[in-house]
């Protein structure tokens, strides 16, 4: 990836559409969220938003041209995770897929890795740091070392080929009970908004690190 020569940072926000057994993904709603924020202008940051279709044919067409001509200082990749408790910070993704599962377009990949590359790359970034910073904004979250074999790892293994710090988490599904009952809608809005708050927060932390020419959190 070739790193813009603006001065105004860049950083790409990714989420995921509709796929099999999620009809509403929120992935999608807290990416569009984020890039929305007004913390951007403020801080002289530019903030791009790719809504990804949920089919192995989009990482070519869609998530690798915005990784290779994009000039991205830091990318941030938001998924799913459906059996999730808590938000996920994924430390590293593999070189496999699971031909079990059909992408949205009810396609499954033709092999069982994803490219020739290594069997696994890793996150230059602190997951631990990451996790501790979601959990000061009241979030549950934990690290993670197996995103799975399904689109989020095939993207993220295909981000964290390039240069630009990148970062996945997982986000479990909106909470179904709250002690005072919502209508269903406003309860996915609040939780919705209570991540894309928090997750700006670790994208400007990425940025930054990223403009100081620091490819890793401090522990």
């Amino acid at each position: 990836m070739q790193r813009s020569n603006r001065a105004k940072p860049r950083i790409l926000i990714t989420g995921f559409g509709p796929f099999p057994g999620v009809a509403r993904n929120p992935s999608e709603a807290v990416a569009r969220r984020m890039a929305a924020s007004p913390r951007w202008r403020w801080l002289g940051i530019e903030a791009t938003v790719l809504i990804l279709p949920t089919t192995y044919a989009a990482l070519a067409e869609r998530l690798s041209p915005a990784l290779v001509g994009g000039g991205f200082d830091a990318v941030l990749m938001i998924g799913v995770a459906g059996r999730a408790k808590r938000i996920r910070v994924e430390r590293r993704a593999f070189n496999r897929v699971s031909r079990l599962m059909p992408d949205a377009s009810q396609r499954c990949p033709e092999g069982l890795t994803l490219s020739n590359g290594p069997s696994q790359r890793r996150c230059a970034l602190s997951a631990d740091a990451i996790a501790r910073m979601l959990q000061g904004r009241d979030l549950p979250a934990s690290v993670s070392s197996d995103p799975g074999r399904y689109l989020c790892n095939a993207s993220y293994f295909a981000a964290l080929a390039q240069p630009a710090p990148t970062l996945f988490l997982h986000i479990p599904r909106p909470p179904r009970r709250r002690p005072r009952p919502l209508p269903r809608k406003k309860a996915w809005s609040g939780w919705e908004e209570q991540l894309s708050r928090a997750f700006v927060e670790v994208a400007i932390a990425l940025v930054r690190r990223a403009r100081n020419g620091r490819r890793c959190l401090k522990q």
